[in-house]
């Protein structure tokens, strides 16, 4: 029921806020901070609301179905680890970067910056205000912003945090994988209805056998990248007791959901032809995401990478494979 509610309330909000295919919006995102989107990973205690897991990826998942251009996850991860190093929390757009402030995304709009560095026993966090900051703009694929800061302004904080150092990587996997399979679904509901609606030699595109196969594969990716995000979201809160199952559940997450993104993306292009890359049309913001969310945060072959030398090193492949299924958390 609370689930249902949180949905209905961010659908309500993200109608109120069209922004499909346009630039930043300062409007939605005060919307969202007024809802408190950006701290559901938190628990009462810790500033948010006590969500459990499944919940408090809805709204991102909804954000990215209707290609809302906010740094939602970004900010979200953010509190994430501030709330772990017992830090205040972000007051307005924030984003994490694991290294140089390079090609950070939504830069030149965001209030902080984290910064995350791995260490041998843990991860350091250290603080930016950044707002007004000498950035240097670019943009992702989608045209949102992607900017470097060129110099680093003094650091508020920099506190070193007892946590896996590959757990905040996951985290924000975990996150791109959310909106991947909230675009997916976007995606394919809006080709759907266009094959159902567009008449080619006397008959609905929908009907030609060759079409139908498109949409079933595109189904059955979405479908198989939401399950994948989804089990890896349930994961999140092994953070500090399993950290290396909520890994390696980030990586299956990112890996497959980045394949599904590339095949049904080129599908529905395909079924919609050049209208779907029309500037007034709804596919593209969407597609394009897909594109930048694919390789934001991990490539497939990076994390296969880990996945498959973890697998390695871990025996027998089988019960490796059911040790990490959701029931056995």
């Amino acid at each position: 029921m609370t689930s249902d509610l949180i949905a209905d309330s961010a659908r309500r909000m993200f109608a109120q806020h069209e922004t499909t295919g346009r630039g930043w919006s300062g409007t939605l995102w005060q919307a969202i901070e007024e809802a408190g989107f950006a701290l559901s990973l938190l628990s009462e205690e810790d500033g948010g609301f006590g969500l459990d897991a499944a919940e408090a990826v809805e709204p991102l998942r909804i954000a990215a179905s209707v290609a809302a251009p906010v740094p939602l996850a970004e900010t979200m991860l953010a509190n994430w680890l501030l709330a772990r190093a017992g830090l205040p929390l972000a007051e307005g757009p924030a984003a994490v970067v694991f290294g140089p402030a390079r090609k950070v995304p939504f830069g030149r709009h965001l209030a902080l910056l984290v910064v995350c560095d791995g260490l041998a026993q843990g991860c350091q966090l250290s603080t930016f205000a950044v707002a007004g900051g000498d950035w240097q703009h670019g943009c992702s694929i989608a045209g949102e912003a992607r900017d470097t800061l060129a110099t680093l302004p003094a650091s508020q904080a920099v506190v070193p945090l007892a946590l896996n150092p590959q757990v905040p990587r996951a985290v924000a996997a975990v996150l791109r994988a959310q909106q991947i399979s909230g675009a997916l679904q976007a995606v394919l509901e809006m080709t759907v209805r266009y094959a159902g609606e567009r008449v080619q030699f006397g008959r609905a595109l929908g009907k030609f056998q060759a079409i139908q196969q498109y949409l079933a594969t595109m189904a059955a990716e979405t479908a198989a990248a939401g399950a994948a995000a989804q089990m890896a979201a349930l994961a999140l809160p092994l953070a500090e007791s399993h950290p290396d199952r909520l890994v390696l559940l980030a990586a299956a997450a990112k890996i497959r959901a980045g394949e599904a993104a590339g095949k049904v993306a080129e599908r529905a292009h395909q079924i919609h032809g050049a209208i779907g890359f029309s500037q007034e049309y709804a596919l593209h913001p969407l597609t394009r995401r897909l594109w930048t969310w694919r390789d934001d945060d991990g490539r497939e072959a990076d994390w296969a990478a880990t996945l498959g030398a973890a697998m390695a090193a871990g025996g027998a492949l089988w019960p490796q494979i059911t040790a990490l299924q959701s029931d056995r958390f």
